[in-house]
């Protein structure tokens, strides 16, 4: 696969989201980013947004197997993962896997889950991998998991760790649509659900292949170095008690060249990180000190950022 035919297996899958989901264009294609990237992404936003909708019009426009998890404070460890039972017909233990095993995995509410079963998603997010009774099982890619929480009800709930935040590639919002988007919506779901009616449009080996693909694109030293000045400038800046990660770094490339990829680029130009710098970054930055405006005090701290840091030039960049 090259890198014109990633190019339009992201226009598909816009497309065929496009069909359910009205207006959020932008949001799509970075939730496509993630996919194509072999990241995983936290949808928060206020309830009735199009948040579980969004993660079901992805999972049905690829040939692949979508399990859908309801986090709730008695949800275990095991209801995740799955469990060894003694099949006494059989007269042996037998493994019977959790819905963890699927290609693109639904968290709804992961926040109303203990801290015990929000770990249990550690090591399947970041190794794509299952320990069970001392065996390991590993996921089938692709691997995708897509968490929602609601940022409004906090009664009940259990904030995630720094830790579990950082293993998501991006941290993405819908938010209302406009009166003219809400009136399409109603004309759309009038007679049926359009959900019902989306078929794939994206096979699994062609994923596959693209997951491997835009790795060809290429992202120059300075542009390296570039990234590496901006996640610098996010642990030192006085505001912040937690800056990026060498793991959140890490991310912003890989999703720079997804980025590029889709646009029909073979190169990442600095705007493309510039881009993705708040989807990829911002959940990953803590501030000393706590307030209700937490998310934009982390948009203006990176738009600073951004700004301060002196951008490659083309010239050097050719």
């Amino acid at each position: 696969m090259d890198i014109s035919q990633i190019a339009r297996l992201g226009e598909q899958i816009k497309a065929n989201v496009g069909r359910v989901i009205v207006g959020k264009d932008q949001t799509v294609e970075l939730l496509t980013i993630a996919l194509i990237a072999s990241g995983h992404v936290l949808l928060e936003d206020v309830p009735g947004t199009g948040k579980t909708q969004l993660a079901k019009a992805l999972a049905r426009s690829l040939d692949g197997t979508m399990k859908r998890i309801q986090f709730t404070p008695d949800l275990l460890p095991s209801d995740v993962s799955g469990v060894n039972f003694f099949n006494q017909k059989l007269g042996e233990f037998e493994f019977r896997p959790g819905p963890i095993f699927a290609h693109i995995v639904l968290a709804d509410e992961i926040n109303r889950a203990t801290p015990r079963t929000q770990s249990s998603l550690l090591e399947s997010m970041e190794e794509r991998q299952v320990s069970i009774d001392g065996e390991t099982r590993r996921l089938e890619a692709p691997f995708l998991v897509i968490a929602t929480q609601n940022p409004v009800d906090n009664q009940g709930t259990f904030p995630l760790p720094e830790a579990q935040l950082d293993r998501f590639l991006m941290k993405l919002s819908l938010g209302y649509p406009a009166a003219d988007e809400q009136l399409e919506i109603l004309k759309r779901y009038r007679t049926q659900d359009p959900l019902d009616s989306l078929r794939p449009v994206v096979s699994r080996a062609e994923l596959l292949e693209a997951q491997q693909a835009f790795t060809q694109v290429r992202v120059d030293d300075e542009l390296l170095q570039y990234i590496v000045q901006l996640a610098e400038a996010t642990r030192a800046h006085a505001d912040t008690a937690l800056g990026v990660s060498p793991r959140g770094v890490r991310a912003l490339m890989r999703a720079s060249q997804v980025y590029a990829a889709l646009r029909g680029r073979d190169y990442v130009l600095p705007d493309d990180i510039k881009t993705l710098a708040a989807p990829v970054w911002a959940h990953r930055i803590l501030l000393r000190t706590r307030s209700r405006q937490q998310e934009q005090a982390v948009a203006a701290l990176l738009s600073g950022i951004l700004g301060s840091v002196r951008v490659p030039t083309e010239a050097k960049l050719g």
